[in-house]
């Protein structure tokens, strides 16, 4: 029989204390200079995390019970196979991941190679989250496109043991439509995944219970804030950015070093189910049920209420204390100035919003998620379309700085109260296109050829913005009849396009990456004279290059001498 992944096992003293030693001796080893307490919690004023590990306040799982099994202390070690000769790790069953959901970690880490390779992000990571979050989508039950087979649920974050986050996503991933729970062999809550969430097998759906999908999220998730997992700091800050909790950082960085020693591929479903999780003893929870549940009949005699004679009576339930989310009214914005950049560039000013009650007073510690709306290639820095940030204690959150993409024109971003349905507030954000205010040409050779002949040397210009190389500037390229009349020539040098007509205006034309721009072939018609070529760039960059174009020489004179006519 299966392990299931909300089981509770009843576990001894005994059991509880090797436990609590071994998260201290992994705390003491694998995570120098972090102070925990006697409960194995990180100390609040030793390791507090970044700022960028708490901007999604609730991180990727909300902060979801995850499995607390350490690897064997015995790690893998490679050893040939007999029957190909490959060296693969041979060594405790532990070390094995099922074939898809490896193959899913693998494609995960060569996709972030190529959007993200500053990353580094290595695939045992992935496989490490995997382990303490769903015990390898438990031990492997997928089907062969990578979906469970049956789904992986978290408790429902009720606030009763567990964080308060009410329904995100009305129950479309989780069934549950009062409260998220975390979702899929990477655990991630709705409310993350609804930004987070990939499409890894290339079926056009994004679902947090396929392994490709998830692990693809779970890839770009640790990479959204440019942290560089070939640091301590940086694995560090991305793994608490998934669950803020220093045990669950150590055991990962555990299952990572367990990983790195040595793995193979076992068949799907023959994997290991972890026993242990982080949440036993608390309680249970499960989607919560459409019939109200009947209380047992009572053995004891029923407490008398305070202030009465001490007849008996039956006690109400005390009202919930309001989260800070709850006395949310309304947003407000929180000084934003206009929102504009150049195409590439990144916005030098911050979007801020402010939460407040029903009389104006500010709400600290409310998560504002900023979403990217429109048809517009900007992103958050990190290169998300969503972000979700804390509000301060001034009721403030400020979200990351926007960067342009390459379409132009306007956008929206929209803010909201995660867990609230009240109106959002949008910003209105304007990409202008690139632009030049400089015009060079980068040599000083006249350009001359003779009548019904071609220029030797082609025209090329660099465009710099405020002295700096203004890259990807559309510009336009054209043989005009005079400084003062900037109309087309109609006689003079020329282009050819692709056919071989003549052409006297270049248009569609860009500077590559250095900002230099250079143009076709040029041909002389039969005029001879001095004629000059305009190029202007968005932005108004103009530059007159002149072109000399002198007569072609008279065949009297070099006459060519005559054949004799007679022998």
């Amino acid at each position: 029989m299966s392990a299931q992944f909300g089981r509770r096992l009843a576990k001894g003293a005994a059991t509880t204390a090797v436990a609590a030693l071994a998260v201290a001796a992994l705390s003491a080893s694998q995570a120098p200079g972090v102070t925990v307490d006697d409960h194995g919690r990180q100390s609040a004023s030793d390791a507090q995390p970044t700022p960028e590990a708490t901007a999604d306040a609730g991180a990727a799982t909300g902060n979801s019970p995850y499995y607390t099994d350490l690897p064997p202390l015995n790690s893998p070690s490679p050893s040939p196979s007999t029957s190909t000769g490959t060296p693969v790790a041979q060594g405790d069953a532990e070390s094995g991941i099922p074939a898809t959901v490896l193959d899913a970690y693998k494609k995960a880490e060569q996709a972030m190679r190529e959007a993200k390779p500053g990353c580094n992000l290595p695939w045992q990571l992935l496989a490490a989250i995997g382990k303490v979050e769903s015990g390898q989508a438990r031990g492997g039950q997928v089907d062969a496109d990578g979906t469970t087979i049956t789904p992986i649920l978290g408790p429902q974050l009720d606030g009763n043991g567990f964080a308060l986050i009410k329904d995100t996503d009305g129950g479309k991933y989780d069934g549950n439509s009062s409260y998220d729970q975390a979702v899929g062999p990477m655990q991630f809550i709705p409310s993350t995944w609804a930004w987070a969430g990939r499409d890894g097998n290339g079926d056009g759906v994004k679902d947090p219970n396929n392994v490709y999908d998830a692990a693809l999220a779970a890839a770009h998730y640790l990479c959204r804030n440019n942290w560089d997992m070939s640091t301590q700091s940086g694995l560090d800050s991305a793994i608490l950015s998934y669950n803020n909790s220093q045990d669950y950082l150590n055991t990962v960085l555990s299952w990572l070093e367990y990983y790195r020693k040595g793995t193979h591929e076992i068949p799907d479903g023959t994997g290991s189910v972890p026993s242990n999780r982080s949440d036993d003893g608390q309680k249970t929870s499960s989607k919560p049920s459409s019939k109200p549940s009947k209380n047992p009949p009572s053995t004891g005699s029923p407490s008398p209420t305070p202030g009465s004679s001490g007849s008996p009576s039956t006690p109400s339930s005390p009202s919930p204390t309001p989260t800070p989310t709850d006395t949310v009214d309304h947003l407000e914005d929180a000084g934003t100035v206009k929102l504009t950049a150049m195409a590439g560039d990144a916005f030098t000013k911050k979007i801020s919003t402010k939460a407040e009650t029903k009389a104006g007073k500010a709400v600290a510690k409310v998560r504002i998620r900023f979403t990217i709306v429109g048809d517009t290639d900007a992103t958050f820095t990190g290169g998300e379309s969503v972000a979700t940030v804390v509000t301060n204690s001034s009721g403030t959150a400020v979200a990351p700085a926007l960067q342009a993409g390459e379409k132009t024109g306007d956008f929206k971003v929209r803010a909201t109260v995660v867990g609230r349905t009240i109106t959002g507030l949008d910003y209105t954000a304007t990409v202008t296109e690139r632009v030049a205010d400089t015009l060079v040409r980068t040599s000083d050779t006249a350009l001359t050829c003779t009548a019904g002949g071609e220029f030797a040397d082609q025209v090329e210009v660099k465009a710099t913005y405020k002295s700096a190389v203004a890259d990807k500037v559309a510009a336009t390229a054209t043989l005009i009849k005079s400084a003062d009349d900037a109309t087309e020539n109609d006689k003079g040098p020329y282009f050819k396009d692709a056919d071989g007509k003549t052409v006297r205006t270049l248009t569609g034309l860009t500077t590559d990456a250095n900002g230099v721009l250079t143009l076709p072939k040029l041909y002389a018609d039969d005029t001879a004279g001095t004629f000059l070529l305009r190029i202007t760039t968005a932005g108004g960059a103009t530059l007159d290059v002149q072109l000399t174009v002198t007569a072609a020489a008279s065949s009297s004179a070099s006459p060519s001498p005559s054949a004799s006519a007679t022998s």
